[in-house]
């Protein structure tokens, strides 16, 4: 997993806290990362229909969504994040040892497993949980 999710996640709660248009300066400054970088990510956000664009001086990101409708699942889908897999695999498959020619696809399988775990929780959280854990805090 990439941290493009994180900034993901802070941005559209940043953005629905805001309830205007933000650019990705102030976003960035916000998230504490370059502006090339969240202009990055909000692109796969926008192109997913999480998020809307406005062009000009004062343009930027918008959210206008409803926070407790959209969930981190849809993010994780928009930015094709894979949050559990390993890209070293051990044995070989081509081994006479079936331990070292079966491992690899019996770990693949658990990652994957756990990729889709993964997934499901994060259906059942939402812009707006993330937002009120924020802020009743305070």
């Amino acid at each position: 997993m990439t941290s493009e999710f994180g900034v993901a996640v802070h941005a559209l709660v940043f953005l629905n806290h805001k309830g205007r248009t933000v650019s990705s300066e102030e976003l960035s400054q916000n998230i504490c990362t370059n502006p090339a970088r969240v202009r990055k990510i909000m692109a796969k956000l926008k192109r997913a229909g999480l998020l809307s664009t406005k062009e000009g001086v004062d343009g930027g990101y918008l959210f206008s969504l409803d926070p407790a409708e959209v969930s981190l699942r849809e993010i994780s889908e928009a930015l094709e994040v894979q949050f559990v897999a390993s890209a070293w695999r051990s044995g070989d498959t081509d081994m006479k040892c079936l331990i070292a020619s079966g491992m690899a696809d019996v770990m693949d399988g658990i990652y994957s497993d756990l990729d889709r775990l993964c997934k499901e929780h994060l259906e059942q959280v939402t812009i707006q949980q993330i937002d009120d854990r924020i802020f009743s805090k305070k």
